[in-house]
């Protein structure tokens, strides 16, 4: 295995988490390099799942477009919002509609926050459209299998 691999990192490779039982709707996941994040069923202020999901399209997007836009300049400004609709029906259960990630990133006065500004757009669509695994994931739709095991 190389080390991308191992931690998770960026290269190709197998990801994995491991989620533990706390108590009853609260979870523990953690990842190959230790980091852990809880999570529950929205009855504490843990992230739910749905969260974590709305999370990673906004984290993996801001991860592509601060490195293509911070080579230009460092923002003054970064917010990014996720949001979308939980949905359901019985042709399809229950799922996410109006997936949408909003940038609203400042950068400085001068050349290096205007390159950063001309870069900005075109780094939110090769995100969309290329980069973030999480988004293109949600796009293509990938089959999940799921099996049951004795412990």
């Amino acid at each position: 295995m190389t080390s991308d691999e191992t931690t998770g990192g960026t290269g190709q490779g197998h990801r994995s988490v491991e989620l533990t039982r706390l108590e009853l709707g609260r979870y523990e996941l953690r990842n190959a390099r230790g980091g852990t994040i809880t999570i529950g069923d929205g009855t504490t202020d843990d992230f739910t799942p749905v969260e974590l999901l709305l999370a990673a399209l906004a984290g993996c997007s801001s991860v592509d477009v601060d490195h293509i836009t911070s080579r230009r300049a460092e923002p003054e400004s970064f917010v990014v919002v996720a949001e979308g609709t939980k949905a359901s029906s019985p042709e399809q259960g229950n799922h996410m509609t109006d997936l949408e990630v909003t940038f609203r990133l400042g950068f400085p006065e001068g050349e290096g926050g205007d390159a950063a500004r001309a870069a900005f757009p075109r780094s939110v669509v090769q995100s969309r459209d290329r980069l973030c695994t999480v988004s293109r994931t949600v796009q293509i739709g990938t089959p999940v299998e799921m099996t049951a095991e004795d412990a």
